[in-house]
């Protein structure tokens, strides 16, 4: 039987010959949109189809900040929307826990300098900007108030934070009236900051784990985060996206579009991204009984690292963790980590780094396993100490 190393190598040239065969109708990457000189990323949500809606309600969502700023934007999303979306009265400040506001805190946010703003299906809208002493690592409630029937709401349904929603327009009140707690984000997809010390920033790009399955609810442990406290730590002034989608697989729609589709929106896109790292969507590929063959896993990857190299971005590739006793665990999505694992640690990857997220988690004693001390209890996803042995092993010399 051909070595893992074999079977990598003529992998890898096929896919090499795969992509030189692609053709015109593959389209070009999306062009990245100029970021005005200071404006970085802080806060980020990729997007997803929602079933819920809502009708002359406030949303009072709490998003937890990487880097703070003098100013502040915030993007509104109705991608998956089916009818126009108005939004009305959106405002952001300070959050003081509880789906409390800080006094002295709460800003008003316009559309082109109107209050009351119309986004469209498959569209997205960025406020105009609004001075703003933005805390880093601390948290900002967004506010909006939504006059007209909101169906399909555009959402990011693993939120792994405690948001707000109650009836009519109070999101100006310091304290919601009656409010009714979820656990989803709804048409906020992000939020920037203007920051003249940033050095950009890197979007963390995969599924549930990145996403932060597991993790403590309302204490932001999810990896991305604890990232984000390292790069302070050590003098950097990077924005930290969390474009993570639980249930999220590379190849194939299902819980959100496939990374391979939405890669442009959620990384190329977003303000002054210079650094993308690719974790866990394959482990969902390779989960259940139809796992792909590694080869279509790579290529995709591959394509995935092209389209960021032809943006000016650097592509970070993370191995993926053990995933045997969980429910998706078979031999052969087993054979499927191992091939995929080997193609990201070789040198003819064309990753511009790695973070081996393998050997952070696994047992020793047992490599196709977490170590018990980093298991959830559903042996797929990490818990708090796990999320946090991933961060640390994010080598902080790959952001300058």
């Amino acid at each position: 039987m051909a070595s893992i190393g074999t079977v990598v190598v003529v992998i890898i040239g096929v896919v090499g010959a795969m992509i030189a065969r692609r053709s015109a109708a593959d389209g070009e990457p999306a062009a990245r949109p100029p970021s005005p000189p200071g404006w970085v990323g802080t806060w980020a949500a990729a997007v997803q189809p929602g079933t819920e809606g809502f009708r002359q309600q406030t949303l009072r969502q709490i998003v937890h900040t990487s880097i703070g700023g003098t100013a502040a934007r915030v993007r509104i999303s109705n991608q998956y929307g089916t009818s126009p979306l108005t939004i009305a009265d959106v405002r952001v400040a300070v959050a003081a826990g509880g789906g409390r506001i800080t006094a002295g805190t709460d800003h008003a946010l316009t559309f082109g300098g109107a209050a009351t703003a119309t986004v469209q299906p498959g569209r997205s809208l960025l406020s105009d900007p609004v001075s703003l002493a933005v805390p880093a690592r601390g948290d900002l409630a967004v506010s909006l108030y939504l006059p007209d029937a909101a169906a399909h709401a555009t959402e990011h349904s693993v939120a792994t934070r405690t948001n707000y929603v109650a009836a009519g327009d109070q999101s100006g009140a310091a304290s919601m009236r009656a409010a009714q707690t979820r656990n989803s984000y709804y048409f906020l997809a992000g939020v920037d900051v203007m920051n003249s010390r940033a050095t950009g920033a890197v979007v963390t790009f995969g599924a549930s784990i990145t996403d932060g399955t597991a993790s403590t609810y309302d204490a932001d442990r999810r990896w991305p985060d604890l990232l984000s406290q390292r790069l302070a730590a050590s003098g950097r002034t990077v924005g930290v996206l969390n474009a993570g989608i639980s249930g999220n697989q590379l190849l194939q729609d299902g819980q959100g579009e496939s990374a391979l589709k939405r890669f442009d929106r959620d990384v190329l896109q977003q303000t002054g991204v210079r650094w993308v790292i690719f974790s866990d969507d394959p482990i969902n590929d390779l989960s259940g009984p139809n796992a792909p063959p590694a080869s279509e896993l790579i290529n995709a990857m591959s394509q995935l690292i092209a389209r960021a190299h032809a943006a000016g971005i650097k592509f970070y590739c993370s191995t993926l963790t053990p995933f045997q006793g969980s429910s998706g665990w078979s031999p052969k999505g087993e054979q499927g980590r191992d091939a995929v694992n080997a193609f990201i640690r070789s040198a003819a990857s064309g990753c511009d780094g790695v973070i081996d997220q393998d050997t952070a988690t696994h047992d020793p004693a047992a490599p196709t396993r977490y170590r018990p001390a980093v298991d959830s209890g559903d042996h797929l996803h990490p818990n708090d100490r796990g999320m946090q042995d991933i961060a640390d092993a994010v080598p902080l010399n790959l952001f300058g």
